[in-house]
């Protein structure tokens, strides 16, 4: 796996320097007080660079009119399976990543980060998921703890790809189609809250159907802004779905984010329906592209099938 960074501008390369030292402190901390041997002897054993400040061709126009970033995807190796639960230990990190970004202005570039163990990694590469395979191929290791090796990918047959790729999409997208006719009803209703909660339930299942169709992976969490991130280094008509330009896009945007617990939990959680049909406009176009770039998807591998 590279190592260098020589391609990325000097500031890039620094800030990583930064990010990368938030994390190791981030992670101490919250192994500090371990009494249980396990939890002692947890490490971090490899940090990844891989999406596209890896590969090449990031976009880093945040005062242009579309607004768009692109972000550092972080790759977090550990030695233990437990290390990887995120309320537990990795919530302060990603606490202190968007404070450094959004208050300190100590980071310029969004950073998001995924947590596995070598085990599942490897796994992953055995069973030939496009997602660990590209960081394989295109990752750059910025810290290892050994020389370890991530294992050789053993790609799947056209015939599993296409297999596994239409069970994920009749999996997951027919189910955001639901969950939108569920918000429609709840907005006709006027019961805005539970309207929010099931728009965000249709974006969420859209992401993950469009991750697991494209990649074969996705990270199971249920927050918009990491999957979005996630999921717009696929294509870039993701990207053109939600308007970003002004503060009140952004703001809508963050609603929708927080539909998951505030709406159903939070007697504090106000959602107009002016805002409410604005986010549904942008799901349904999200839903328009994510069908369009799975289906694409899947005629691709359809034709990989057919005998030369």
């Amino acid at each position: 796996m590279r190592t260098d960074l020589d391609h990325l501008p000097p500031n890039k390369q620094r800030e990583l320097e930064r990010v990368k030292a938030i994390i190791f402190e981030e992670f101490e901390d919250a192994i500090a007080l371990a009494t249980m041997s396990w939890k002692k002897k947890g490490r971090i054993d490899k940090l990844i660079l891989y999406g596209s400040y890896a590969r090449g061709g990031w976009v880093d126009e945040p005062h242009t009119a579309k607004g768009y970033r692109s972000d550092f995807d972080l790759l977090i190796i550990v030695n233990d399976k437990r290390l990887t639960e995120r309320v537990d230990f990795w919530l302060k990190l990603e606490d202190r990543l968007i404070r450094e970004l959004a208050i300190d202005k100590t980071l310029h570039t969004p950073v998001n980060f995924i947590v596995h163990t070598l085990q599942e990694v490897n796994d992953g590469l055995a069973h030939g998921r496009y997602f660990f395979m590209d960081v394989a191929k295109d990752g750059i290791a910025l810290y290892a703890y050994d020389d370890k090796e991530l294992h050789k990918p053993k790609p799947k047959t056209p015939e599993q790809a296409l297999a596994m790729a239409k069970e994920y999409f009749e999996e997951w997208i027919p189910g955001a189609a639901e969950f939108l006719e569920g918000y429609r009803f709840y907005v006709g209703r006027r019961s805005y809250k539970k309207a929010a909660f099931l728009l965000h339930q249709a974006t969420e299942s859209l992401y993950h159907g469009a991750l697991l169709v494209c990649t074969f992976y996705t990270p199971y969490v249920h927050n918009l802004g990491f999957l979005r991130t996630q999921a717009e280094r696929i294509d870039m008509r993701l990207v053109n779905v939600w308007p970003r330009e002004t503060r009140a896009d952004r703001a809508r945007f963050e609603k929708l984010k927080e539909a998951y617990v505030k709406a159903r939990y939070s007697k504090h959680y106000r959602i107009t329906e002016e805002e409410l049909l604005w986010l549904g406009g942008c799901v349904e176009e999200l839903g328009r592209a994510v069908h369009a770039i799975c289906s694409e998807r899947i005629a691709e591998l359809e034709e990989q099938c057919r005998p030369a």
